[in-house]
């Protein structure tokens, strides 16, 4: 048996060398990296038929254990392999001197079960060259879908400056695209602004003083923070003003908050209706069949996380409830990440949402991400809240009101970010 030695970039360059100066009849006895490459220490026991290349001074060829992986089995050749025959033959000769005799069942097991150092190279082989077809093909997949986005701008100018500017916005690209593609072709850059969102308009919906109007039994909804109460305590004071404080109620579910209906009495008492507490789904009934003749009954509930099981007792305990029809809006922050938005619709649409009500619009930066998920989940905006007065910073929502202050948060801190902030980074860089 003679052993040679091959260098090259990488390990199929290599491989290909040990194939055509040894042919398919070789073994890999180890393999190397190095800065410059691969290393790959190869034997044969015949003479190669023909070689291309000078031989490399053969050195010392490292140990190895085990069955080898000929280069056969490596780059999927058929052949014969008659020294790979001889190396598994020499390893059953050995075999009984090196294992025990006492349990031969117990050493077929392990056998059977561990793998053999050829299987295992084998495997981490493929398992690279499986992450490196993949991150090829995510490479791939971005420079292709980049040449079709600037193929598609270079074609429609106008339609691709539409989109990222609804994408600056916070709209994301599926609604940016759709929408845009309503745009007429022959308008200008303010008419076909302006028409995209007069659209944007008309897709979300809103329930104009929906609880004010119908009164009921009304329960507000969502995450911890999004400020439930206050919006409760305002509309409860509207109603107030609008209907006298004797046909208005306050319940509420809340009874993991420190201090919680301590709050909520203490708006209570300055509106001047009654407010009562309920622990579970029959207290809470008992309470709605006592508020039957009241205009206006407001249940506020705890704040629970997406993923907290409370929540789900919580949505169970409203619809155990059968003394009067609930309806039930969700309460979310206008500030909130697209993704954050989606979640918590989600989660509540456990239980039938009549609509919704943005809260925090004084703390915006954007309004496109809050706009898009009322569009994409079809959940009416039915109140608006920009501040902590009561009951004075709550507004019934409008589309076009609504709409028109995500355009002008765009213009005011979206277009500095992506011109002037840019412009100086780039010069500072």
């Amino acid at each position: 048996m003679k052993i040679r030695r091959f260098y090259g970039k990488d390990m199929r360059d290599v491989l290909k060398q040990v194939k055509d100066e040894l042919g398919g009849d070789a073994v890999i006895m180890s393999n190397k990296k190095h800065a410059e490459g691969i290393e790959i220490v190869a034997a044969y026991d015949k003479e190669p038929v023909a070689s291309l290349k000078p031989a490399s001074t053969p050195t010392k060829s490292p140990a190895f254990k085990g069955k080898t992986p000929t280069l056969s089995e490596i780059i999927g050749d058929s052949g014969p392999d008659s020294l790979r025959a001889l190396l598994e033959k020499q390893a059953q000769q050995s075999s009984p001197n090196t294992q025990p005799k006492a349990a031969p069942a117990i050493q077929s097991e392990q056998k059977k079960n561990s793998p053999t150092p050829e299987v295992a190279t084998r495997k981490s082989e493929l398992d690279d060259m499986r992450q490196e077809l993949s991150s090829l093909r995510n490479i791939l997949q971005f420079q292709v879908a980049g040449l079709l986005k600037q193929d598609k701008e270079r074609r429609h100018p106008l339609h691709g400056y539409l989109v990222s500017r609804l994408q600056q916005m916070g709209l994301p690209s599926d609604l940016a695209e759709d929408v845009v593609t309503y745009a007429p072709a022959n308008a200008n850059e303010r008419e076909a602004w302006l028409f995209v969102l007069r659209l944007l308009a008309n897709k979300l919906q809103t329930r104009p003083d929906d609880i004010l109007t119908h009164g009921g039994v009304v329960a507000l909804m969502g995450p911890t923070g999004t400020g439930k109460t206050t919006t409760a305590a305002k509309l409860a004071a509207q109603a107030a003003q609008r209907f006298g404080a004797d046909q208005v109620a306050i319940i509420t579910l809340d009874n993991y908050r420190i201090a919680a209906f301590e709050q909520v009495a203490t708006y209570a008492r300055i509106i001047g209706c009654s407010v009562k507490q309920a622990q579970s789904a029959n207290e809470l009934s008992d309470l709605l069949f006592q508020f039957r003749n009241k205009r206006l009954v407001i249940i506020d509930t705890a704040g629970f996380g997406q993923r907290d099981v409370r929540l789900i007792k919580q949505l169970e305990t409203l619809n155990q409830s059968n003394c009067a029809t609930i309806k039930k809006y969700l309460v979310l922050q206008a500030n909130c990440q697209y993704q954050v938005l989606q979640q918590s619709i989600k989660v509540y649409r456990q239980v039938s949402l009549h609509g919704c009500i943005l809260t925090k619009l004084d703390e915006c930066y954007s309004l496109g991400e809050a706009v898009s998920a009322a569009i994409e989940f079809k959940l009416p905006v039915c109140y608006l809240t920009n501040g902590q007065r009561v009951p004075e910073d709550i507004q019934v929502a409008d589309a076009k009101f609504l709409i028109s202050s995500a355009a002008k948060l765009y213009k005011k801190y979206g277009l500095i970010h992506t011109t002037e902030n840019y412009a100086q980074n780039a010069v500072a860089v």
